[in-house]
């Protein structure tokens, strides 16, 4: 399953004000960058995913609800990536959605 235009359309505006946003399509998601930089991913089922590096980052996510994205191969343990779910206040609110996202980029850079 890849990711709707309709998703894309959505995860665009609602990034919007931190800047000139670009996007890649990247096995059934998308990644979401800023000035080159990737700061998200829109997974295929339309969940955002910010990437966060910083303990501290990971730590005000985390106790926003957010979730860690992990995947499993048949056969394999589990693996981690460095993406936590938008928590579910930033996805009706576009100044916190902007704001965890600029903090991720403050992080990355």
């Amino acid at each position: 399953m890849s990711v709707s235009d309709a998703d894309i359309a959505g995860a665009v505006e609602l990034f919007e004000p931190i800047g000139d946003i670009t996007t890649r399509k990247m096995m059934g998601g998308l990644c979401l960058y800023a000035d080159g930089t990737i700061f998200a991913i829109l997974h295929s089922d339309g969940v955002p995913y910010l990437k966060a590096q910083s303990p501290d980052m990971i730590a005000r996510l985390e106790e926003m609800g957010a979730t860690r994205w992990t995947y499993q191969r048949e056969g394999k343990p589990p693996t981690s990536m460095p993406y936590w779910s938008l928590p579910d206040a930033a996805l009706d609110d576009p100044d916190l959605a902007c704001d965890l996202a600029q903090q991720t980029l403050k992080d990355l850079r």
